[in-house]
């Protein structure tokens, strides 16, 4: 359990302590496991436990293991539109430069989520609906995403969700992805061609030091978004991903300096 936070509540720091435990736990927490993990108390666990299945933030299922309630999902969909809000004006910005879609997406358990695109104008463009949910082996975000992680995680994910092929382009085998993320991490972008969908191209870059694991990428068929439209393209995704960056932390400092 992390050291308590100055100026925090106890209370509130040991609640999210457990929610992010069970949130890690792939098949729920027992108590037994809860309290091996943490510092508290086994009655305290259980109280706090009982108080957010009361509130709809956590079930328990016949096994007895703890699992998250249906209740946050409420709660992530607005947190994942209100995280991606803060990314619209350098999306808009590389729609503007680039001439092609912009979208946002982060890790959600072992999948991507996108949470904010800005679409182009092109007739024939590439739509990603925000909220939509994709496998991270054939993005272009998704694969930006994995390579920040060791191999061992990446084996970890892609074990759970397996790798499915919607096009013949996509990677099948577990070998091949992960020399294509030794190749993302040495030149420090990914691109997704043709692997989700036949005939759109996309290039993605990690944005740093995000609370959670997050990529941008421009997209758009293949015809326009050629290696050319790569070179163009890679550094005003890498300068976009630093301003979100530099915007997110300026946001977490703010809510943690002036306290409603």
């Amino acid at each position: 359990m992390s050291e308590k936070t100055p100026g925090g509540v106890q209370s509130v720091e040991r609640v999210f302590v457990l929610l992010e435990l069970i949130t890690d736990a792939a098949e729920g927490a027992t108590l037994s496991e809860l309290a091996a993990s943490t510092t508290l108390p086994l009655p305290t666990i259980h109280r706090l436990l009982r108080t957010l299945i009361a509130l709809g933030y956590a079930r328990q299922l016949a096994n007895r293991r703890y699992v998250l309630g249906s209740r946050l999902i409420r709660i992530g969909d607005a947190a994942s539109r209100q995280f991606g809000s803060l990314a619209i004006p350098q999306l808009t910005s590389l729609v503007d430069e680039l001439g092609e879609s912009a979208n946002m997406a982060m890790l959600d358990g072992d999948m991507v989520i996108y949470v904010a695109q800005v679409p182009s104008a092109h007739s024939m463009r590439m739509f990603t609906e925000v909220g939509r949910r994709v496998h991270a082996h054939d993005s272009g975000v998704g694969k930006a995403i994995l390579a920040q992680l060791d191999d061992s995680a990446v084996r970890r994910i892609i074990g759970r969700t397996g790798m499915p092929t919607p096009t013949d382009k996509s990677l099948g085998t577990i070998e091949d992805l992960l020399a294509d993320l030794e190749l993302i991490r040495a030149r420090g972008y990914a691109i997704d061609d043709n692997e989700q969908e036949i005939g759109v191209r996309c290039f993605a870059v990690l944005v740093p030091d995000a609370p959670t694991p997050t990529a941008i990428s421009v997209s758009g068929p293949v015809s326009r978004v050629d290696e050319s439209f790569g070179s163009r393209a890679v550094p005003l995704l890498q300068v976009a991903a630093g301003l979100i960056s530099g915007g997110l932390s300026r946001a977490t400092v703010t809510d943690s300096t002036n306290p409603s």
